[in-house]
């Protein structure tokens, strides 16, 4: 699949035809395997598509993502639809009377909704293993996970079945499947794009962002998406984050920061355990009370996994939430002065490369532990912050794909965009097509 900002060129000019780009996206998630797609949208599809061509046949702006190609992640609101939030338990749900607010921007840019994606139940986990829909692979290699929750996003893009595809960061649901998929993909200052018929899971985290192939894309759909005004950029300031930054974590992921900002000062951000710990609790109160009616009369119509941390999480004391959301502000504060003198920080986006699906399980701290729980000990901490974070994907052929992420001020999402063009410029970072499956290869 070509890039999001070829497919629009074209289509503006005449020269492609939307409902023909539609027509291919749609035959080739017809015949993928990667366990990524919960519903192909064929009539709407082509129906948008249809649309699309008449504006350009009439001589009227199509919009910037004309005829472009995405899906979105199964908890995003489409009209005639039930959201089921990758839950059998909402299967059956009443139809959403509109689409999302970030669908329907995308929408009048001229972007074409194709597929609706696999994720985790509820957004709960890293690793899309969903038990009513299935495991997403990784086209990277089939035998691995995807990342979640928005692994079924990430995975149609790294199989190159669409250009950009929308998914939700809570914990660090873009940034880890986009790291072990070889992505792009952003989690944004918390609140610059619209959450508006957004299935939640904890809403003192949650945003949506896209994963995209090219930073070109990236920056185009999300100028569609940002409901903030854009801030100039300059040369940035870059520093290093250390301390449990720089544990569990691949050594790669290590020597491509040093690599990039050789001398940067390494900058031990306080109490980054402490953030991950009341993070995990936020999370669970906020989706505990979110589902505890559900719980109590359809317990068994959960996915297990899922069940149990939700269970738990709703019998979390509202005085342990409040302490935790208090510890959040303060904490806030002192990340901001701590970081005040840097534009971009550099930090690993995920601990491991992507986990086999028989054996899903990494190594924190010398213990093994589920990756659906632990793959985001570097993203959490940085949701914790509300502060925006791009993962980036390591150019290295031949290799499992590996990501960084590069943080920022609040509302500067365009300076990390800068950055990583430099960075790929330079040859640090890049998308890798899946050629081959890496199955036992060294990673």
């Amino acid at each position: 699949m070509i890039r999001a900002v070829d497919i629009a060129a074209g289509v503006r000019a005449g020269e492609l035809s939307a409902v023909a780009v539609a027509q291919q996206c749609l035959d080739a998630l017809a015949a993928d395997t990667h366990v990524a797609v919960t519903r192909i949208l064929v009539e709407r599809a082509l129906d948008d598509a249809g649309r699309v061509d008449s504006r350009v046949a009439a001589g009227l702006d199509p919009g910037p993502l004309a005829g472009v190609p995405y899906g979105v992640k199964d908890l995003f609101d489409v009209a005639g639809l039930p959201t089921t939030a990758g839950s059998a338990l909402y299967a059956d749900a009443p139809p959403a009377a509109r689409d999302a607010e970030a669908v329907r921007r995308l929408a009048k840019a001229g972007a074409v909704l194709v597929a609706t994606l696999n994720m985790d139940e509820f957004a709960y986990g890293f690793a899309t293993i969903n038990a009513t829909y299935g495991t997403t692979q990784n086209p990277h290699d089939p035998a691995r996970l995807a990342g979640g929750s928005s692994g079924g996003s990430a995975a149609v893009v790294a199989a190159g079945l669409m250009p950009f595809a929308l998914g939700s960061d809570t914990n660090g649901s873009i940034r880890v499947p986009a790291s072990l998929t070889g992505l792009y993909g952003l989690k944004c200052t918390h609140g610059a794009a619209s959450l508006e018929g957004v299935f939640p899971f904890a809403e003192s985290f949650d945003d949506i962002g896209p994963f995209t192939a090219s930073l070109a894309d990236m920056r185009a759909v999300w100028d569609v998406l940002s409901t903030a005004q854009a801030h100039e950029t300059r040369e940035p300031r870059i520093g290093r984050l250390g301390g449990r930054f720089r544990e569990n974590t691949d050594a790669d992921a290590i020597a491509a920061i040093d690599a990039i900002a050789p001398g940067a000062p390494l900058i031990k951000l306080p109490d980054i355990a402490r953030a991950r710990s009341a993070a995990f609790l936020i999370t669970a109160f906020e989706g505990g009370t979110l589902h505890r009616e559900a719980l109590g009369a359809h317990a068994m119509a959960f996915d297990p996994q899922v069940r149990d941390r939700l269970i738990a999480g709703a019998l979390v004391p509202a005085s342990l939430y409040e302490q935790a959301q208090a510890f959040r502000a303060e904490f806030y504060e002192r990340i901001i002065d701590a970081i005040g003198d840097f534009d971009v920080l550099l930090a690993p986006a995920a601990p491991t490369v992507a986990p086999l699906i028989a054996d899903p399980m990494i190594v924190i701290d010398g213990e093994s532990g589920p990756a659906r729980a632990n793959l985001g000990i570097h993203t959490q901490p940085i949701s914790f912050t509300g502060l925006p974070s791009l993962a980036v994907p390591l150019l290295r052929p031949g290799k499992l794909p590996l990501g960084l992420q590069l943080i920022g001020h609040p509302y500067r999402e365009h300076t990390l965009f800068a950055f990583a063009e430099q960075l790929e410029a330079a040859g640090f970072v890049g998308v890798t097509a899946p050629h081959r499956a890496l199955l036992g290869e060294p990673s």
